[in-house]
């Protein structure tokens, strides 16, 4: 009786174990994420689209209130104005009517160095006769010395007048109107973070904030996927990645849509962090081994592009 209850226990156990198949590789469809952030603080005024919805690269998401921006504008606007004022004014000098002010005074000062000129030629021959006395000439010749300086300083006057200001003068009053510029063109650029633009085209995932609701700097406003971005990730330990090398191609099971299968190319096989290489708290590997990410990118793109994220997916060798 005991040998009888010996050889049943030992077919019951052979039959366990002829029944133990390999564990099929499984995965999970992926696609590439993409995060729409701003660089300025501002509140959500317009949501132009839904969670769901296919944009091309520049389409407008959303649009932001900054009341900042446009009080900056208008004072950028101003400082460029008076900068582009005060460069004008160094370039070309003078106005109009001080330039006939200056040629006035320079004409009055011109008749009263003439007049002078010719009364020392006078007095000069008198004084050769002795019939004015040295002091009368010397007083005279004062005068005219006086008339010739006041005259050649007035034509200076005119001359610079006319070429406007000094040379490093006109520098600062250009670098001035540069920073106007660049102040300007400062606000001009953070005038368009009021749109918030898609980057490429992608599938919105989800959208994080409501209109009214304040969007600071860096803060996720939309997360999509990467239009024909999809690909299938699996998690194999160091036993099992011989077989599988860059570049194969292989079988890709879908369950959920009635085990469909589809061809792919494993693209990718990078080794995972030893901190993030465990995903169960009973992995049924030797957890000593190293774990490597498999990429596997579908021949098809067209005929995957409708496949739901995340759902499971089984590897197959050919």
């Amino acid at each position: 009786m005991k040998n009888l209850y010996g050889i049943l226990a030992l077919s019951i156990f052979v039959s366990c174990t002829n029944q133990v198949k390999e564990k099929p590789i499984e995965g999970k469809v992926e696609r590439e994420q993409v995060t729409v952030v701003t660089k300025v603080p501002g509140k959500i005024a317009r949501i132009l689209v839904e969670e769901g919805d296919f944009v091309h690269a520049g389409d407008t998401l959303a649009i932001l209130s900054i009341p900042e921006v446009d009080a900056k504008e208008e004072q950028a606007k101003g400082a460029l104005q008076s900068a582009d004022a005060q460069y004008n004014m160094a370039v070309k000098g003078a106005t109009k009517g001080q330039l006939v002010q200056l040629q006035a005074k320079v004409d009055g000062l011109k008749e009263q160095y003439e007049f002078a000129k010719k009364s020392i030629g006078r007095l000069e021959a008198l004084l050769q006769d002795s019939l004015i006395p040295q002091q009368k000439y010397d007083e005279t010749y004062a005068k005219y010395q006086g008339a010739k300086n006041q005259y050649l300083a007035a034509q200076a006057e005119m001359a610079e007048a006319r070429g406007g200001a000094r040379q490093e003068q006109q520098i600062m009053a250009l670098g001035q109107k540069e920073r106007a510029l660049g102040a300007m063109s400062e606000v001009n650029v953070a005038a368009q973070e009021k749109y918030v633009i898609a980057p490429q085209d992608m599938s919105v995932e989800t959208i994080n904030l409501k209109v009214g609701e304040l969007a600071m700097a860096g803060y996720p406003i939309v997360n999509g996927f990467l239009d024909r971005s999809i690909y299938f990730r699996f998690t194999l330990p160091e036993n099992q990645i011989g077989k599988l090398q860059k570049g194969a191609v292989v079988t890709v099971e879908i369950p959920y849509r009635s085990n469909e299968k589809v061809s792919a190319k494993i693209v990718s096989v990078k080794a995972l962090n030893s901190y993030a290489n465990i995903a169960s708290a009973y992995p049924d590997f030797d957890p000593q081994q190293a774990v490597f990410e498999l990429k596997v990118v579908p021949e098809d793109m067209a005929g995957t592009k409708d496949l739901l994220t995340k759902t499971l997916v089984v590897l197959h060798t050919n």
